[in-house]
């Protein structure tokens, strides 16, 4: 008899209020996969959950912007006097400590 990986094992739990309606279309979509309802839930929540996280973390560029970017990182300008003031501060904080 295998044991369960600990990193896997489930531990939380999500609880959540629905109608019936709700209830009963979740019901049959799960049985149209074949799937627990608890499995269906979780499984669609999961990708439902990525793919909000993966449209407001991912940046998505076009063509001009992408080569403005890598203009930049290729021929960066030079810093300005903010910047070095700023430079310099951050050396003198990190290296005073």
């Amino acid at each position: 008899m295998a044991t369960a990986d600990p990193s896997t094992t489930k531990k939380a739990r999500l609880e959540a209020r629905v109608t019936a309606e709700q209830k009963e279309l979740i019901e049959r979509a799960a049985a149209y996969e074949g799937r627990s309802v608890s499995d269906f839930v979780v499984a669609t929540l999961q990708q439902a959950a990525k793919n909000v996280v993966q449209e407001h973390e991912l940046l998505r560029l076009n063509g001009a912007q992408s080569r403005a970017i890598v203009e930049a990182l290729l021929n960066p300008p030079e810093p300005n006097e903010d910047l070095q003031q700023a430079a310099d501060e951050y050396r003198h904080d990190v290296t005073s400590r």
